[in-house]
């Protein structure tokens, strides 16, 4: 079997570089990478027969209509984000009715003058912006409507028009929502087995760089580099496939194989993280040979291992289950006889097992109810989160009030210029480039102007070398495969590849126009769009994450309080094995949402120059090493057999209480209770003592003052 090639030092770069699915341990940088593993042609093929065709039609039979039914697919395709059937067709059903009657009602009133128009227009944009209080489809789905608004003001319409559109709009939204259907249902299993096979592979990149950093003999620093970009990235991953797959297995009601083999999949590599994680924090500041040696052959070893599961998964092939148990008991005896590396390799590989069965024919047999808890019903589904935003302290009513604000006032000043079926790009764009927080903006608009020259340049040379109609609409096949392909791989070659699209789109609808005016139009406007787009972000009621530095740092602090609570119960036998799991999940999603707004809060004005941001750095960085010692701790059998219920409980106690007075800020740390007897246990939970400790020194030390 072929497998990937995991390459230690291209894991280096891009731990320092980051990409669009791993933006790196460098939390200043914005991730400028590409992912190529992100390519999806099924979705790119979808997207050329869906426009392509009907373009095609369009020249062949003469018949202007046929247009607006090719935008509507093109539009369609745009708010297809992926994911289950379930979730997907209602979305872009909702769409062609609600984009239909959109252009329908806007280009009939178009006709009363701007002093009718403007504040309905307004009115739709907030609307529009809110629905992202739904989630990542209703995100999707808003955005495109937002731009089916502003081209709709820009063409008024008579009755019978308005008829034509209205119904070429639907029957282009239905078709490509049947491409969808058709495209997606050949592989109903696919997104979650790649989903799943996506997590082995960034744990068998989390192996390779660790066994890089031992090799190299790393410091503290490039330990937390490792942490903060690798176990970042697994987090997600592993999230991400989770909802895929809860979906896929809710959808069906019941537990079938491949919904079964899935969800067992991913909490063997989910286990297997946290195995690693608890490595992690043995080698960083270790010293000995043997067991830096012991450790360096686990992790050879590993690393292919990972590699043939992740592959066999996202291939739905067999494994050679007696190649990868040799493999197995290979790095059993290499840390036989160190008594901390071993029941972490047992622990690797009692879940490498389990995921090599679930790869060999009859390895598992599905049976029962899903046993989940039961959907909300649709009225709160909508109405809970609507209610729960429509507040001043909500991010999102916020963002949609701004998105408003520019929107409108960009319409109207291009409603009337001389090229107005060019002009709507400047509102688009800074409607579709606003983001409910600064650094993201920032990136976005970047991104989409270098993305506008760089793509206006290919369309206008493919325009002037292709003159006749026809050709032009063949073109746009190979340009709607490429774009909508890489609509993953990142931002910058998504609107790289769309640019041509449209610049080829406007040749055929408006023939006689240069092609490098179209381009030189389209950057210009974008260009104007992303600068308004900062300028709202900057100056109309902006989010700015410091501001929210002190809450995240709070819901970080109470999640690893529950992890310590979750993994002393568990150690000192209170609470069964495995108990620990869903805290230790909750903890590292709590870390990645607190990196996440540091990353944010670095890529602002002076965002690095503020103490807070320097305090939440800090609190990162201790709070993976408590993790890594409660990972320890919990996968260290001797800590079972000799730390006393009292002992654990009053240590339990001490550091949920110590955590918690961080958390409210609190008096002093409670003093320390004595260390229990024995070797195995007085440096783990000495480790986590001190990190509590310095955590108390970065929260309370004064902040300096402000000349």
């Amino acid at each position: 079997m072929a497998s990937r090639r995991i390459d230690a030092t291209r894991i280096g770069q891009r731990l320092r570089a980051g990409t669009p699915r791993n933006p790196g341990a460098d939390l200043s940088r914005l991730p400028w990478g590409l992912d190529l593993g992100a390519v999806r042609m099924a979705e790119g093929i979808r997207a050329a027969l869906a426009c392509g065709l009907v373009l095609l039609a369009n020249e062949w039979l003469g018949w202007p209509p046929l247009v607006y039914m090719a935008m509507a697919a093109f539009f369609t395709c745009l708010c297809d984000i992926g994911g289950p059937i379930r979730f997907r067709v209602p979305a872009l059903l909702a769409f062609t009715v609600l984009g239909a009657v959109v252009w329908v009602c806007f280009g009939l009133l178009r006709d009363l003058g701007l002093a009718v128009v403007l504040p309905l227009a307004f009115a739709g944009l907030f609307c529009l912006g809110m629905a992202r209080v739904w989630g990542t489809g209703a995100t999707a789905v808003g955005n495109i409507l937002s731009i089916v608004l502003v081209v709709s003001v820009g063409q008024p319409l008579t009755w019978h028009e308005a008829w034509q559109v209205g119904a070429m709009f639907v029957c282009g939204g239905l078709w490509a929502t049947l491409l969808t259907m058709v495209v997606w249902r050949l592989h109903p299993y696919r997104p979650a087995r790649t989903a799943v096979a996506d997590c082995w592979c960034r744990l068998a990149e989390l192996a390779a760089d660790q066994r890089r950093l031992l090799l190299e003999g790393a410091g503290t620093e490039a330990w937390d580099a490792h942490g903060r970009a690798h176990r970042r990235a697994v987090r997600e991953e592993l999230e991400h496939a989770r909802t895929i797959v809860l979906d896929l297995v809710s959808m069906r009601g019941r537990l079938s194989l491949r919904g079964g083999q899935a969800l067992l999949r991913l909490e063997a590599c989910d286990q297997l993280f946290g195995s690693l994680i608890a490595l992690s924090d043995l080698l960083e500041g270790e010293s000995d040979p043997a067991r830096l040696t012991a450790a360096e052959t686990l992790l050879r070893l590993l690393r292919p291992m990972l590699v043939v599961l992740a592959d066999a998964i996202a291939a739905d092939t067999d494994v050679r289950a007696e190649v990868l148990e040799r493999a197995t008991t290979r790095a059993l005896a290499a840390t036989a006889a160190d008594p901390l590396l071993r029941p972490l390799a047992e622990a690797m590989a009692e879940r490498l097992r389990i995921a090599a069965r679930l790869s060999t024919p009859g390895g598992y047999l599905p049976g029962g109810p899903v046993g989940a808890a039961q959907a909300q019903p649709w009225r709160d589904r909508v109405l809970v989160p609507l209610r729960a935003n429509l507040n001043w302290e909500s991010v999102t009513l916020r963002h949609a009030l701004r998105v408003a604000v520019i929107g409108a006032p960009a319409m109207a000043v291009t409603l009337d210029y001389y090229g107005r079926q060019f002009a709507h790009w400047l509102p688009i764009t800074a409607i579709v480039t606003l983001q409910p927080f600064f650094a993201i903006t920032w990136q976005r608009a970047l991104e989409r102007i270098g993305g506008t020259v760089l793509g206006g340049l290919i369309g206008a040379v493919i325009a002037y070398f292709i003159r006749a109609p026809m050709d032009l609409a063949l073109v746009l096949f190979p340009l709607c495969t490429a774009a909508f392909a890489a609509r993953q791989v990142s931002f910058t070659a998504w609107i790289t590849g769309v640019t041509p699209i449209v610049v080829v789109l406007m040749e055929l609808i408006h023939p006689g126009h240069s092609s490098w005016a179209i381009a030189g139009l389209r950057a210009l406007f974008t260009l104007a769009g992303g600068l308004l787009a900062i300028f709202g972000c900057l100056f109309l009621w902006p989010s700015w994450e410091p501001a929210r530095l002190s809450q995240e740092q709070r819901n970080a602090i109470a999640a690893h309080a529950d992890y310590a609570r979750a993994v002393l119960s568990e150690v000192i036998g209170e609470s069964p094995a495995g108990s620990a799991e869903a805290a230790r999940r909750a903890a590292g999603m709590a870390t990645n949402n607190l990196e996440a707004c540091i990353s944010r809060a670095l890529q602002e004005p002076r965002g690095g120059r503020r103490p807070a941001v320097g305090t939440a750095t800090l609190v990162d960085a201790t709070l993976r090493r408590i993790a890594g010692r409660l990972s320890a701790l919990r996968h260290d059998p001797t800590a079972r057999a000799t730390l006393t219920a009292a002992a654990g409980d009053a240590w339990r106690s001490w550091i949920t209480t110590s955590l918690g007075s961080l958390t409210a800020g609190d008096g002093p740390l409670p003093p320390r209770p004595p260390l229990p007897q024995g070797e195995a246990l007085l440096d783990p939970l000495a480790r986590i003592a001190r990190q509590v400790e310095l955590l108390e020194g970065a929260l309370r030390r004064p902040e300096p003052a402000r000349g």
